[in-house]
């Protein structure tokens, strides 16, 4: 038996923010040459006890937790290469009733499981390979109280509130305007699933490598990605990355899903924050999106509430209407080169959206739930009509700007 071992860590390690993107796929390929291979995986038992399995290539160290609100079981790995079928732990079985799998920071994977009610882990334990058996990670979960599951639970140390201290100053900030674009989505967190099954994660990454590349043609943004590679990264950890680069501008990348209304529904939409959501619509979208920390299997019972003194309030102001100018902007230019949806400017309580000194907005693409949709947002002639659409915006919102800036410049 192989004993469980490294400590277990919530954030993982600092994240890399972009250089070369060029060769991302050929790097995320060769990358996964030589790392443990996961070949299958299951559910056995019932709703007293029950026993997940994964079969790999090799024993690795692995390490267990339990998060409550919802219930989960979070298993964290080596970085291991997932050879599942598509579709693999949507369902579930006995005291689980789905789980997730992917890269959750570099070199580190995780698999997160959903449990109805309180678990807790009776036997965890590595077989090694026999014959022709592979190597096997068991879990066994039984039911137990909730006092004892959050008695048992992780618990974190506080997180601190961001404000002014990780923002470049302004002299660093005189140059080129700092773009920084989020691809919605990564790693375990897949986002939406379209009617083919492209998923959200790769459509979004797709999207903002070529925006990236868009955007740099001119020469007049400094462009940065706030994830290369299929990774997950938290969302106030998306935000601290931009602030820490002294985005100007931030362009959180999506494509949108519904379950009623898949064939009618479709077209592009642009999201700004609000603390009182302009529909139910918005207002739905916002919660599915927020949820993404705790579908990777991040604790979020100690997230800061805002800081609000009266200058960040003030910055607030002008930062919101910094991103609905940018917004309508947007949607201006989406409109000339695609489809969008029914008042296509909304707003709500968007958590990447949250920072109150830096102009953002959330693109919504499309529609992966609609199959015409979903053949668009992987059309190399669309994606390239649409990222020219949101460069445009992006320079209508900067134009008076980029003026004052150079003509700061020359002056020195």
């Amino acid at each position: 038996m192989l004993a469980i071992a490294a400590a277990f860590s919530l954030a993982g390690p600092s994240y890399a923010v972009d250089g070369n993107v060029a060769s991302d796929e050929a790097k995320a390929e060769n990358a996964s040459i030589g790392k443990p291979v996961v070949s299958d995986a299951r559910l056995a038992g019932d709703g007293a006890r029950t026993r997940f399995i994964l079969d790999l290539s090799e024993p690795v160290a692995f390490t267990h937790a339990t998060l409550a609100d919802p219930y989960r079981l979070i298993i964290d790995l080596p970085e291991v290469r997932f050879d599942l079928p598509e579709g693999t732990g949507a369902s579930g079985r006995g005291l689980v009733s789905a789980w997730r799998y992917g890269l959750f920071a570099a070199g580190k994977s995780r698999i997160v499981l959903d449990a109805g009610e309180p678990v807790a882990v009776d036997k965890s334990f590595i077989l090694p390979p026999v014959d022709n058996q592979p190597a096997r990670l068991v879990i066994d979960l039984v039911k137990t109280s909730r006092e004892a599951f959050l008695a048992n639970a992780l618990k974190p140390a506080p997180a601190v509130a961001s404000t002014k201290g990780d923002r470049l100053d302004d002299k660093r900030r005189a140059g080129r305007p700092v773009v920084v674009i989020d691809p919605g989505h990564g790693g375990i967190d897949t986002g939406a699933t379209g009617a083919n099954g492209t998923l959200e994660k790769a459509v979004a990454l797709d999207f903002a490598i070529l925006l990236k590349r868009k955007l740099e043609e001119g020469g007049r943004y400094d462009v940065h990605l706030t994830r290369e590679t299929d990774m997950f990264i938290p969302l106030r950890e998306r935000v601290k990355i931009a602030r820490s680069l002294g985005a100007d501008l931030f362009v959180s990348v999506h494509a949108d899903s519904v379950r009623i209304g898949k064939n009618e529904v479709r077209g592009a939409s642009v999201y700004t924050l609000s603390e009182k959501a302009s529909d139910a619509v918005a207002a739905e979208l916002a919660e599915r999106e927020n949820r993404s920390d705790v579908i990777a299997g991040i604790d979020l019972s100690h997230e800061p509430t805002a800081v609000t003194d009266i200058l960040i309030d003030l910055a607030r102001r002008e930062t919101k209407n910094f991103s609905i100018f940018f917004a309508r902007n947007l949607v201006e230019e989406l409109q000339s080169a695609a489809k969008v949806i029914k008042n296509p400017h909304r707003s709500a309580g968007f958590r990447v959206l949250e920072a109150h000194d830096m102009p953002s907005a959330l693109v919504e693409l499309g529609y992966l739930s609609n199959k015409l949709d979903e053949k668009l947002l992987t059309s190399d002639e669309w994606r390239e009509r649409m990222s020219s659409a949101i460069a445009a915006a992006v320079d209508r919102f900067f134009g008076p700007r980029l003026v004052q800036r150079q003509g700061f410049r020359t002056a020195q």
